[in-house]
């Protein structure tokens, strides 16, 4: 989703494989998980966390295996077709050879997905980058402006230690805190928004400089929540248990164990795929520590209610960090990262509706391709950004809807149609090499019934909470 991992043809180790997908796995939402975290109660959001964490892994090994048995395929035909040139003259053939071939031509011509699994693809994707867009226009002006709307009486410390303010709240002279919100999400948008009508190439050594970024912004805060604690100035005091906040505990989670889009783009490179299954375990039980460590220790060390959507920004305050450059280090640090991916996103998300509309011999002309297609991906986010800047309800939503579809229903029925479909080319009895672990057809139903379970469960505690209101 964020370009490509390396370039055409570069391969590297399963342990580079292993930091890539960390580094992919982890990143917006992990920000915004601690005050979900504390809304949910500590014990509700680790069973959750852990759960749903192992609900990602069993999906990811189903793409994983519906990889091998695409490219077991493929090799299959490259073969056929090398096989072809040889015999050209040839006319000789086994009645085993003549019977798998004839079951291979069947399954080439029956696809694996029917126009309305691609359809419905393109339509979980589409959505679940929009959101996405729409959480990063809406960050950085959020973080902009709680950086500089200085409280009053506390000009020098940026954040204010009472985060419950108000956006008609006075920033700068007459202007509001809302107002402020929104120049700079102008500002954003003419900075950034004119790369969605062009391509973003060569972004590798940009990618390297926001991880490494990424990583000195978190070790930072979890260090300093530690210290905290272990000085005794801890304010949290989380509750076991708050039903009401799981619906946005459940979105952020799914959110932040989102990579299942991007697994071809980051398995094939790895040289050798051998172990595959347990490196991606491994990966998995290390970004559940690391989602613990970051989440529990900012939800003793900081009050429930002064939490912020942002997690960086409650380290943006005199009484938390006295010194002025980490201050605006961690404060602006969503700023400097999010802003390196946004247009990458963007043109994701519009090469994905041009795919979607596209036909094969057919060309776009030019003002559809250059003007309206690049259109409509930027000004649904940035109007959703406008009228909203309510962070975790954002990721909450994205995580929840578009990101059941993502993580849940599409692996599940790809891995069911791929079982198919390679019995059909190749005859029962064949063996995936990389085939999931959770090979019976239980899993697939579970994963499914938990996802449309969600999906029923989220929508009726959206709507109950507006009626309520």
């Amino acid at each position: 989703m964020a370009g490509e991992i390396t370039e055409t043809g570069e391969l590297y180790s399963p342990y580079v494989g292993l930091v890539y997908m960390f580094n992919l796995i982890v990143g917006t939402g992990a920000l915004t998980m601690p005050k979900a975290f504390a809304t949910a109660g500590w014990l509700v959001s680790l069973v959750l966390l852990v759960f749903l964490g192992f609900m990602s892994f069993v999906t990811t090994t189903f793409v994983m295996e519906a990889m091998a048995a695409a490219n077991a395929q493929l090799r299959w035909k490259r073969m056929e077709n090398h096989q072809e040139e040889e015999d050209d003259d040839s006319s000789t053939a086994s009645d085993s050879d003549v019977l798998v071939q004839d079951s291979y031509e069947r399954a080439e011509k029956r696809p694996i997905l029917s126009v309305l699994g691609v359809n419905l693809f393109y339509f979980c994707i589409i959505i679940y980058l929009y959101g996405d867009l729409a959480i990063y226009a809406a960050a950085v002006p959020f973080s902009l402006m709680q950086v500089t709307c200085s409280a009053a009486g506390n000009d020098s410390c940026g954040v204010e230690a009472d985060t419950r303010y108000n956006d008609t709240d006075l920033c700068w002279g007459p202007l509001r805190r809302v107002d402020a919100y929104r120049i700079y999400l102008a500002v954003f948008t003419l900075l950034l928004g004119p790369f969605t009508f062009f391509d973003v190439q060569k972004t590798k050594y940009l990618q390297i400089l926001t991880s490494l970024m990424r990583w000195i912004a978190f070790a930072i805060m979890i260090v300093l929540a530690l210290v905290r604690i272990g000085y005794g100035h801890a304010e949290g005091h989380p509750p076991l248990a708050d039903f009401s906040g799981v619906r946005n505990l459940f979105g952020v989670c799914v959110y932040s164990f989102m990579c299942q889009h991007s697994l071809p783009s980051l398995i094939t490179p790895i040289s050798s795929k051998r172990h595959l299954t347990r490196l991606v375990f491994l990966d998995y039980v290390l970004i559940l520590a690391f989602y613990g460590l970051l989440s529990f220790t900012a939800i003793f060390c900081f009050r429930g209610d002064s939490l912020m959507d942002m997690y960086t920004l409650n380290f943006a305050r005199c009484d938390v960090v006295g010194l002025a450059t980490v201050r605006f280090f961690l404060g602006l640090f969503p700023v400097f990262t999010i802003s390196t991916n946004f247009p990458i996103i963007a043109v994701t998300l519009r090469n994905n509706w041009k795919t979607l509309f596209h036909r094969e011999g057919g060309m776009y002309p030019w003002v559809v391709d250059r003007v309206v297609f690049p259109t409509i991906t930027l000004v649904p986010p940035v109007l959703v950004a406008f009228c909203t800047h309510d962070l975790e309800s954002l990721v909450g939503i994205t995580g929840a809807y578009a990101g059941t579809g993502i993580q849940y229903i599409i692996p599940a029925f790809l891995v069911y149609l791929c079982r198919k479909d390679t019995q059909l080319a190749f005859g029962y009895g064949t063996v995936n090499k990389h085939r999931s672990p959770f090979r019976h057809a239980f899993w697939v139903g579970f994963v499914l019934l938990w996802a449309f379970s969600c999906f029923f469960f989220v929508t009726a505690n959206i709507v109950l909470s507006e009626t309520k209101v």
